[in-house]
């Protein structure tokens, strides 16, 4: 009877990691990811459009993805266009996280172990809310709909309840707020143009997609912290009313001094990440790194 070395374990371990980035890199789901991508812009169009609509009292469906979403359902053709995004931003979701299966190896050094970490880790984030938003698409397609804001509410309120309940939804909001401002110094530093294939991009449109970029991601970084602030406030005051996602933090920014214009400014970064994620499509890097 053999005895398997580690060595050959770890052999087997990278030969079953190149056969799996294969097909994580296979041209069909590159292209089907790329549904996923001018979906997820599509999204921020129309969540662009109903926070608009929400600025100027003209209350429509709510302003998040599953306003967006619902939109979508109640236009022609919803079902086969929710079927659509919805396995596009599922292909999306495992075309991203593939990206883990060229970083991985990195853990096993000690010098770059951290650093492969946080890669694999934005690696796995993004593809999380690429699944989420495809489940949810696919939901919305079979006639399963909810209420995020609703949701996320209750969610509160049963953790709450619970021993160590604030202290939990108040770390949560520490973390929300922390995505905030990481979207924040992304769009003011530009990070986000990793994520595009500046080889493949004409020269002469990169400062374009930039600057598009750096709008989109200012709007969401700011959406992301007002979000947190309500979730800490919850946690802090153990009132659930101020537990709220996306379409509550807009409708917050919509309620103080110079609302409508401050929510119609977010509602336009908002749809410049749209177009931001059309040229991600077009131009598409899945390496946070590079």
């Amino acid at each position: 009877m053999s005895v398997r070395t580690p060595r050959s374990l770890l052999d087997r371990a990278h030969g079953a990691v190149d056969r799996a980035r294969e097909v994580t890199d296979h041209p069909v789901l590159t292209h089907v990811a790329r549904v996923g991508l001018i979906a997820y812009g599509v999204m921020h169009f129309l969540i662009g459009y109903l926070a608009i609509r929400l600025a100027w009292g003209l209350r429509g469906a709510d302003a998040d993805q599953t306003g967006a979403l619902q939109t979508v359902a109640d236009g022609p053709a919803g079902a086969v266009l929710l079927w659509t995004i919805g396995l596009g931003m599922l292909a999306l979701a495992l075309w991203q996280a593939g990206e883990v299966l060229l970083w991985w190896h990195g853990l096993l050094d000690p010098a770059h172990r951290k650093r492969t970490a946080l890669v694999c880790t934005k690696c796995l984030a993004k593809a999380l809310v690429y699944a989420v938003l495809g489940i949810t698409a696919l939901l919305f397609a079979v006639g399963l709909e909810y209420e995020a804001d609703e949701r996320l509410r209750d969610l509160t309120d049963e953790t709450l309840e619970i021993p160590g309940g604030a202290v939990l939804v108040g770390g949560v909001a520490t973390g929300v707020i922390a995505v905030g401002l990481y979207t924040l110094v992304r769009g003011i530093t530009g990070g986000f143009m990793k994520d595009i294939d500046l080889p493949a991009a004409p020269d002469r449109w990169e400062p374009l997609i930039e600057g598009i970029g750096r709008v989109g991601y200012v709007a969401k970084g700011i959406a992301f912290a007002v979000i947190g602030v309500l979730l800490w406030q919850a946690a802090h005051s153990a009132d659930v009313s101020t537990a709220t996602g996306l379409d509550g933090a807009l409708a917050a920014i919509a309620d103080v001094p110079a609302g409508p214009w401050l929510l119609t400014a977010v509602a336009i970064g908002f749809a410049a990440f749209g177009v931001y994620a059309l040229a991600r499509a077009r131009y598409p890097d899945r390496d946070p790194s590079s």
